[in-house]
């Protein structure tokens, strides 16, 4: 038998494996519509493939350069745009948020009620940006159903396609009491938003300007925005809603989607579209200390920072988490200033590094990033909603196990 080839310490034929598996196990039975997968090691694309067709009630396959909503995988580029900011010296992380958003002054926690007649008490503390960066902030989301807090969510439709400006939700938001005394507890949220407001408040510019001159441009991500333009609406892919039976329907048909035009607030918590090898130069800039082809867009030591474990004591999710929905597998888990931080592989139970970085998005979207093995693993599918299968973790053992050195 021939030997392998091996690219950058990566068994090429083990890589393949992946491929076999999402088309065995996911394409070919109808529960995934398409999915595309880049590997990356030492600065280089190891791996890269794309399957499946990208809108099925057209048969049009998924390609390189198709367009994605990659919903929470917006939230990593806030928070390195609002630690742009930090890094200047435009606020401290334990400033109080009523600082810059002086309508938050006042915030009180839940304590009994329904909206819009709560009962509340008033935080043990106020509210810092280092709780929005982290989830510890004592916001919410409607879609976690969960406690009548979220429902004031839903019933105001504070998640982003009701006409609501962002200045508007962080005024409703200003009169909703919290889950929690900021600092006590994790619960996944629009903290993420918050932190799009404050670099609009602090940069002077709307979201969208700080991205492209501050992230996109200079990282040359050409295909990265809120709203898709007209000239790539061909390469914007359908979105799809598991279906009970391992199927699905379709969601968002891509010619009338509300993300090819102005809609809503812009959404640092989950508003971009993306491609694959867009979001692959932001991650590959992150692997290399916060630099890509000569263009800087965070610090070594800022990014070293937030790659840390914030949670208290230096715990783990499952011991402060108050809701049960996120982005990652709680177990082993922490989290940093924008990113779920691995911090125990054996009770992860994936293989994995300590220090593993990373986050993924509503329609199944995920990377991560190794800086042990300095690997990046980046996977775009339009499946709502993301736990609908375990291919995260399943991706983790098929990549880990290509390495040979």
């Amino acid at each position: 038998m021939a030997d392998s080839p091996i690219v950058a310490g990566m068994d090429l034929n083990r890589l393949n494996r992946i491929a076999e598996h999402l088309e065995n196990n996911y394409l070919a039975p109808g529960k995934l519509p398409c999915a595309a997968t880049l590997v990356a090691r030492h600065g280089q694309v190891v791996w890269q493939q794309t399957q499946g067709l990208m809108d099925v009630e057209r048969a049009l396959p998924a390609n390189s350069d198709t367009l994605y909503r990659i919903y929470s995988m917006t939230k990593p580029i806030t928070s390195i745009a609002l630690m742009q900011l930090y890094e200047q010296g435009r606020f401290l992380l334990d400033d109080p948020v009523h600082k810059y958003i002086p309508s938050w002054r006042n915030l009180q926690v839940y304590k009994s009620g329904v909206h819009p007649q709560f009962i509340t008490t008033p935080p043990a503390r106020p509210m810092t940006i280092r709780d929005l960066l982290t989830h510890q902030s004592g916001l919410s989301y409607g879609f976690s159903c969960r406690t009548n807090v979220d429902a004031a969510y839903r019933e105001l439709r504070l998640d982003g396609h009701s006409g609501l400006t962002l200045e508007g939700l962080i005024d409703e938001l200003s009169r909703l009491p919290l889950e929690f005394s900021p600092g006590s507890a994790w619960n996944y949220s629009l903290a993420t938003d918050v932190c799009g407001y404050l670099v609009q408040v602090l940069s002077g510019k709307p979201l969208d300007d700080y991205f492209a001159a501050h992230v996109f441009r200079p990282l040359g991500m050409q295909d990265t925005f809120f709203t898709v333009p007209e000239d790539k609406l061909a390469r914007f892919a359908a979105c799809y809603q598991y279906q009970d039976g391992d199927t699905f329907s379709l969601q968002d048909d891509p010619q009338s989607s509300h993300f090819t035009r102005r809609h809503g607030y812009l959404s640092g918590g989950g508003g971009l579209i993306s491609t694959l090898g867009d979001y692959y130069r932001f991650a590959q800039a992150l692997a290399n200390g916060g630099e890509l082809d000569g263009a800087r867009i965070i610090g070594r030591k800022t990014l070293e920072f937030m790659r840390l474990n914030h949670l208290p004591n230096n715990t783990d999710l499952p011991s402060v988490s108050t809701g049960g929905f996120s982005e990652t597998p709680y177990d082993g888990s922490g989290f940093g200033l924008g990113f779920a931080v691995k911090t125990d592989i054996a009770k992860s139970q994936t293989i994995g590094s300590p220090g593993e970085y990373g986050w993924g998005g509503m329609a199944g979207t995920t990377f991560f990033i190794d800086p042990v093995e300095d690997l990046i693993v980046i996977f775009m599918t339009q499946l709502i909603p993301s736990s609908s299968y375990m291919i995260r973790q399943e991706l983790r053992a098929l990549v880990n196990a290509a390495l040979v050195d």
